[in-house]
């Protein structure tokens, strides 16, 4: 019982992302594979709890990559990381929309 005000503390400091990324068919394999150059990374930076990248599957040229980090620090740290601006510079160009980012907190268990 004791832990449980500890547990709920710790989610409520938890940072999930869902970015959302659009193109054109045309570069919809590359963009994927500029994306995934994201996913490894950023599962080894601290603070991250998972990443990874979803395709729409009615609409495969969007995007979403859902994130989950410890706290908001950890967020901060992923977007300054220099690989994240690397890959950017390459992939920016290719969107038709986004990265749209919609930052949550974690609601349930």
């Amino acid at each position: 019982m004791r832990e449980e005000p500890i547990i709920n503390a710790r989610k409520s400091l938890e940072r999930h992302i869902i970015c959302e990324l659009r193109c054109e068919t045309a570069n919809r394999d590359r963009v994927r594979d500029l994306i995934l150059r994201f996913v490894e990374p950023a599962r080894l930076e601290d603070g991250c709890i998972y990443y990874d990248l979803h395709q729409r599957i009615d609409d495969p040229n969007t995007f979403y990559i859902l994130d989950g980090w410890t706290d908001q620090a950890a967020v901060d740290a992923h977007a300054a990381n220099p690989h994240v601006a690397e890959v950017m510079k390459e992939l920016g160009p290719l969107l038709t929309f986004g990265p749209s980012i919609t930052l949550c907190a974690r609601v349930s268990d």
